[in-house]
């Protein structure tokens, strides 16, 4: 499966950008993880091919990501701060639920598109 990422770049505080991923094949979860300058990656959010999304804690509210033909995956990345600026990374596997709720089990990685940040 590849997974090819489109979207990013240099803007500037409370402004919005989006990104686009599509998988050559139609995957289960698909969604977006952002790795910062010595920092771990972390999940930003992910959307199941029924359509459900879950965002991470630093994103909730900001972002919106949305499924499309069940091979596309948008994300819209509003109201964004100087600590959004990373490297995203598309996603894909198979989701499961637990305890704790609905996870990816990822199994594919796009290649990394840079946003920043900065005024």
């Amino acid at each position: 499966v590849q997974l090819q990422a489109s979207g990013g770049g240099l803007v500037q505080p409370g402004t919005a950008l989006r990104l686009s991923c599509v998988a050559s094949f139609s995957m289960d979860g698909m969604g977006w993880y952002r790795q910062a300058p010595g920092r771990q990656r972390e999940l930003v959010a992910f959307t199941t091919d029924g359509g459900s999304a879950f965002y991470g804690d630093s994103v909730q509210g900001r972002f919106t990501i949305a499924r499309d033909k069940g091979n596309t995956v948008s994300m819209w990345m509003n109201g964004l701060k100087p600590e959004d600026t990373a490297v995203y990374y598309c996603a894909a596997g198979a989701t499961y639920r637990d305890d704790r709720g609905v996870h990816l089990s990822v199994d594919y990685w796009g290649q990394g598109t840079l946003v920043t940040v900065s005024s």
